[in-house]
């Protein structure tokens, strides 16, 4: 019964030995680079997308603030509000 438990316990360790190494000499091969090759720059494209996606958020944010201290999204003043220089007279004969 011992002797069958331990030939039991060498299959299982020699087939788990195997097959991890039958993977490593997998990811060794031509077709195994490329695939990892491929995965790495497929994750540096989606790292890429995020950064752009990050930095085209802040830019938003940034021109809000921006516009919202200078005053350039203030509406218009209506003729009324304008005091131009040098028609002081003219204007005050139009009223």
């Amino acid at each position: 019964m011992r002797r069958l438990f331990w030939l039991a316990m060498g299959v299982t360790i020699g087939v788990l030995v195997v097959r991890k190494l039958s993977a490593a000499a997998e990811r060794l091969t031509p077709s195994g680079i490329g695939a990892s090759i491929a995965e790495g720059l497929r994750d540096l494209a989606d790292a890429i997308g995020d950064f752009g996606a990050d930095v085209r958020e802040a830019m938003t944010e940034r021109e809000q603030e921006l516009r919202a201290g200078t005053g350039l999204d203030a509406p218009l003043p209506s003729p009324d509000q304008v005091q131009l220089p040098g028609r002081r007279g003219a204007h005050a004969a139009d009223r």
